[in-house]
């Protein structure tokens, strides 16, 4: 009876120091904000599936000034689509971790490859454009913009977790995150905002004056002023949301389309709230898979100027479309990037 009471008590103290000392984490206590809804939110059921089968994981789209829409895709290819034609693949770059893209005022595309860093994407091929921050190295760039003055403004999501454990940034809950600018012309990058939790979309307002910029974990937006009086502070923008704001684009009416994510369920949610629970998952990933519930469901809303919320849209059941990460309008449709489908979603606008 003695020795089987040693063996367990030895077995606790082994599991204990297995867990405390070889976790990833260093984790403090995140309450998660669940939305309560008597109705279900299922429009976003009703998507047309442009490029089913053809286009793997397409994590951001964006369109250009004559109306071509590109995707970056988990094999490596930034394809596209011309006006009323097929999706074509457009260059190849060897790589699987390219996420955020957006249109250059030269022309191109500017995407960012969480390991290679910035590229230059053109007719004649790519190039990289940024590798290193301070002599570091360059690592999960997000998403990014360029300002009609040639700065480019681009997230890190964190600084400590790269791409593939994303979640334990979650589970951390510590602000590893930075928003940056890189000036090309001056080559200087400098950190705008830094201790971030989880940095996500990015998106500059119509008259620039401004950007927003996603806090993921923190279920809120905050507002950097470019311009102005206020030229160099901080503000929330928009907090309390629904779910974890991914990326966010500018709409034409000068307001902003966010794609949010659910980063666990509501019941999980205690996870968060236990840094035994997350040191636990953090050393397993199955344990990661069943709490992440990005999977599970999709939602976009509308927010305007003042961060309000005007529309919202989602497949609350997950039967049409998940893991929406982008939501981009153009010519009165949304189109909706996704890292967990073979498609690129096209929502009308004007009957929804």
């Amino acid at each position: 009876m003695a020795l089987t009471s040693s063996l367990v008590l030895a077995a606790l103290v082994a599991l204990t120091v297995q867990v405390f000392y070889f976790s990833p984490i260093d984790p403090v206590s995140l309450e998660i904000p669940f939305s309560v809804s008597s109705t279900k939110n299922n429009q976003l059921q009703s998507v047309i599936k442009l490029g089913e089968g053809f286009l793997k994981q397409p994590e951001d789209v964006c369109v250009d000034k004559d109306g071509v829409l590109y995707t970056a895709t988990r094999d490596g290819w930034i394809k596209r689509m011309v006006r009323n034609e097929n999706w074509e693949n457009w260059k190849h770059i060897d790589s699987s971790s390219l996420l955020g893209i957006t249109t250059s005022k030269d022309g191109g595309l500017i995407v960012c490859d969480t390991t290679l860093g910035l590229l230059k994407v053109t007719e004649d091929g790519f190039s990289v454009i940024l590798s290193q921050v301070n002599g570091s190295q360059l690592i999960f760039a997000d998403d990014i913009i360029e300002a009609s003055d040639g700065n480019i403004y681009f997230s890190v999501p964190s600084t400590k977790f790269g791409l593939h454990n994303w979640y334990l940034d979650v589970l951390e809950a510590r602000p590893h995150g930075q928003l940056l600018r890189y000036n090309p012309l001056s080559n200087e990058t400098v950190i705008v905002l830094d201790h971030l939790a989880f940095a996500n979309g990015v998106a500059l307002s119509k008259d620039e004056d401004y950007l927003v910029v996603c806090e993921t974990w923190k279920f809120r937006c905050l507002k950097h002023w470019l311009k102005g009086i206020n030229k160099g502070k901080t503000e929330i923008f928009i907090e309390n949301l629904p779910a974890g704001p991914d990326n966010i684009n500018l709409a034409p009416d000068g307001s902003f389309w966010i794609a949010l994510i659910q980063v666990t369920s509501e019941r999980m949610g205690f996870v968060h709230t236990s840094k035994v629970s997350k040191h636990l998952v953090a050393l397993f990933p199955r344990l990661v898979n069943m709490i992440n519930s990005v999977t599970k469901s999709a939602m976009v809303v509308k927010v305007t100027t003042e961060g309000n919320i005007i529309k919202k849209f989602g497949d609350n059941d997950g039967k049409k479309i998940t893991f929406v990460t982008s939501a981009v309008e153009f010519e009165d449709n949304l189109y909706l990037g996704s890292l967990n489908t073979d498609f690129v979603g096209k929502f009308p606008l004007q009957n929804a």
